[in-house]
């Protein structure tokens, strides 16, 4: 008689049936992981701690006014109109001392354990205390890296200690993953609350947000449902939303315009608001200033410069620092930068004026798509942050941003047009000794590069180094014109390029 080794069972029986017993073994994991969670969250000895909607105004007074709302309530305005915050239960929060935070934070790094391998929920305490493990939707998100970027910050500024904050390193691209996954979790929990509250969630972009928020609605299997400006995105930026199955409505009309009507639908209809005049979304956004703390081993840098358009992500990165400080896990925080495209650029505008008149201006198409806003919804937070924070606003233009880029690019890195807009930023600053040398300056990166790639192109032939024709590319390489257009942006060298530019395109025509 013939001994039947399991082995020997598996192989003999059908696969049909393998399949099943597969699929019934997954389903258990995965049951585990959430039931484990779970349990881990019933003896939480953090778990008493809160957070809730207030009016900004009462943070931009430093006084509770009594106004608030549950974070499970579908509300985006206080009662005057203005925007709302997420307040947290600071006094239930420093019941933990610096040193437990500090630990905390640390030990969940790198983790598989749900959902503390993401850089936004290895900081759940601080972000939505009161949401459950399972309601959360998560791809691990955050703990993107912070690199030294050595030669660019030598050779292009004579600094020493110049670092980038990598956030585009994420799930769909860009540092709107952070906030997404707060909204769209929140808003699972909402629907497992009250079925039919909401049906969708729905938001305006310049391309980034629509990407975040279809990806996590898509795999939590919640509807959403993007108004994108026609023609102002990239294809990247555009295939992504329909490739999560989105419902992509492309508008004739601007960022601004979109919003708009965002606002509209949202008002009348079921449809969760989801741009980031909903602060749920600052709430993850600003676990990347805490990272960027964690990855200096809790040590503050002194700049940290960050591409405005909507202005919510200057507010979250500050909101970030601001908690560390007032919990103890630092004694000051960073100066803070806040760069924005000379095409659209509201907030410097009014930080010119001495912040005492702001008007919102028609944005003008840049390169910096994403950040192509010219009435934002986050005015009133960004210049909080840069009044406490004393901070600066700077400007790039269109040649400004495309040269930093350029020479980043020379030095290995390969960013969106946006953190070319930072790095204009601090170009300017050090050329006006305002950064110093020696200075610890972070850039924080907000997209990927790789989303933006079609302006590589078309700048490399406004610059007079790629011939586009009908049929193909050539690519002229000329040793001394790459010197002076891709590692040089002074007045002689920009005329320079110009003129060989002219030359070319010449010879190019006879």
């Amino acid at each position: 008689m013939q001994l039947q080794t399991r082995s020997s069972v598996a192989r003999a029986a059908p696969a049909a049936c393998r399949t099943r017993c597969i699929k019934v073994r997954s389903a258990a994991h995965v049951a585990g992981i959430r039931e484990e969670a779970v349990e881990r969250g019933r003896n939480d000895p953090a778990s008493g701690l809160s957070a809730r909607f207030v009016p900004f105004k009462d943070v931009q007074q430093a006084k509770l006014s009594g106004e608030e709302y549950s974070l499970d309530t579908v509300v985006y305005r206080s009662k005057d109109g203005g925007l709302l915050d997420v307040y947290h239960d600071m006094d239930g929060l420093k019941r933990f001392d610096a040193a437990h935070w500090k630990k905390l934070f640390d030990g969940r790094v790198g983790t598989t354990l749900w959902p503390y391998g993401s850089g936004v929920w290895s900081k759940k305490e601080w972000v939505l205390p009161g949401i459950g493990d399972d309601d959360i939707v998560s791809m691990f998100e955050g703990g993107t890296n912070l690199f030294w970027a050595e030669r660019f910050g030598r050779e292009a500024l004579g600094m020493s200690d110049l670092w980038v904050k990598q956030c585009g390193n994420s799930h769909t691209g860009s540092f709107k993953d952070l906030g997404m996954t707060v909204l769209v979790s929140q808003v699972n929990r909402i629907r497992k609350l009250r079925p039919g509250a909401i049906s969708a969630v729905g938001c305006a972009s310049t391309g980034d947000t629509s990407a975040a928020l279809s990806a996590y609605c898509a795999a939590a299997g919640i509807p959403s449902i993007v108004f994108l400006p026609a023609d102002k995105i990239s294809l990247a930026q555009l295939v992504q939303p329909i490739a999560n199955g989105a419902l992509v409505l492309s508008i004739d009309t601007d960022f601004d315009g979109c919003m708009k009507l965002i606002k509209e639908v949202t008002a009348e209809t079921p449809i969760y608001l989801a741009n980031s005049m909903n602060s749920l979304r600052l709430e993850g956004q600003k676990t990347a200033a805490i990272e960027i703390l964690q990855q200096f081993d809790w040590q503050v840098p002194d700049w940290v410069i960050i591409p405005g358009g909507n202005l919510g992500n200057i507010y979250a990165f500050y909101k970030g620092f601001k908690m560390c400080q007032e919990l103890g896990l630092v004694d000051r925080i960073p100066r803070l930068v806040c760069a924005q495209a000379a095409n659209a650029n509201p907030l410097y505008t009014a930080f010119k004026r001495g912040w005492q008149h702001y008007e919102p201006v028609k944005a003008q198409t840049t390169f910096a798509s994403a950040i192509q806003i010219g009435d934002p919804v986050s005015i009133d937070r960004a210049i909080l942050a840069l009044e406490d924070a004393n901070g600066i606003v700077e400007e790039a233009t269109e040649e400004e941003l495309m040269d930093a880029a350029a020479r980043a690019d020379r030095t290995g890195m390969f960013n969106c047009p946006h953190t070319g807009v930072a790095l204009a930023a601090l170009t300017k600053l050090r050329e006006r000794g305002v950064i110093g040398p020696n200075d610890r300056t972070v850039v924080v990166s907000t997209a990927h590069g790789l989303k933006f790639a079609q302006v590589r192109p078309v700048y490399l032939a406004l610059a007079g180094l790629l011939c586009c024709s009908t049929h193909h590319l050539r690519v002229y390489a000329f040793i001394n014109v790459l010197a002076t257009v891709l590692l040089c942006s002074c007045v002689s060298c920009r005329a320079r390029r110009h003129a060989t530019a002219r030359r070319w395109r010449g010879s190019t025509a006879s």
